[in-house]
């Protein structure tokens, strides 16, 4: 029998029809769910949050990842924080150049749940290239002396409960702390429409640290107000200009991304304009 899961989220509610749960669990930092559902296939909760699902997901993790490798300069080294659905480090992989790729994330049942149940959207576990550490993730920002990193990408929960920290300046300077000079952060950044204070305020927190911060844009219908934001963050490199060769060999293989979407991503809606010059 088929039941309604309903999320709850900052005055909103979205209901999905559920046909079967595959797992529910609780760890010490959250609740963990993965359900079948007849809109979206199978969605992936937390905390009883959607967090991705097997329609859409595409969406969100080829706009966190690409636009930074891309725009990166010969990414070798790549750390991501967060992403236990293993679908931000599927898109990371596709890049060859990639000799490295570090994935912390705090929460093992996330990925043990999402890779036993969500097997389409991670693909890459056992890519000899990827490290999945369970680990604090801002402990590892402030404290580890591995060699920085061409580009992190922060895939994290909303900033709430372990999400928090992820959305803090002391977490954003750690951060740029592991990047290499040239480097380039990508992090996700919430709806402005729903959560426009958190949206802003990152904004801000982010301008004080980068030379270059650009906010970009698309819909993830599965999200609160459909209408989701990430952040390109960068001291030295320009979210225009792509590795055109690399760009070549990607964007084929893309659902989603493509040029047109990379320059169109970055056009402010004016509501945004106004809240930016604000800061």
């Amino acid at each position: 029998m088929s039941h309604w899961y309903e999320e709850t989220f900052h005055g909103t509610r979205l209901s999905l029809e559920v046909t079967e749960t595959l797992f529910a669990g609780k760890s010490a930092f959250q609740t963990v769910e993965v359900f079948d559902t007849k809109p979206y296939g199978r969605v992936l909760a937390i905390d009883s949050v959607f967090m991705t699902s097997e329609a859409d997901e595409f969406i969100y993790h080829e706009l966190l990842t690409h636009p930074a490798m891309l725009t990166a300069r010969d990414p070798k080294r790549v750390l991501v924080i967060g992403g236990g659905d293993g679908g931000t480090v599927r898109e990371v992989l596709r890049h060859p150049g990639v000799e490295a790729c570090v994935m912390i994330e705090i929460d093992e049942l996330v990925v043990r749940a999402s890779r036993e149940h969500l097997p389409r959207i991670g693909t890459a576990w056992d890519d000899p290239r990827l490290d999945v550490r369970f680990i604090d993730g801002i402990d590892y920002v402030k404290k580890s002396d591995d060699a920085p990193y061409d580009v992190i990408l922060l895939d994290g929960t909303d900033p709430i409960g372990p999400g928090e920290v992820l959305f803090e300046a002391e977490f954003f300077e750690a951060c740029k702390r592991m990047l290499t000079p040239d480097g380039v952060l990508g992090l996700q950044s919430e709806t402005p429409m729903l959560l426009r204070d958190i949206f802003f305020e990152t904004q801000k927190k982010l301008r004080a640290l980068f030379g270059s911060v650009q906010p970009y844009f698309a819909g993830v219908p599965l999200y609160a107000t459909g209408s989701w934001s990430w952040t390109w963050c960068s001291d030295q490199r320009d979210h225009r200009s792509l590795d055109d060769a690399r760009a070549d060999a990607l964007i084929p293989g893309c659902r989603y991304y493509n040029r047109d979407v990379h320059h169109g991503a970055f056009a402010q809606p004016n509501y945004v304009r106004q809240g930016l010059a604000e800061l």
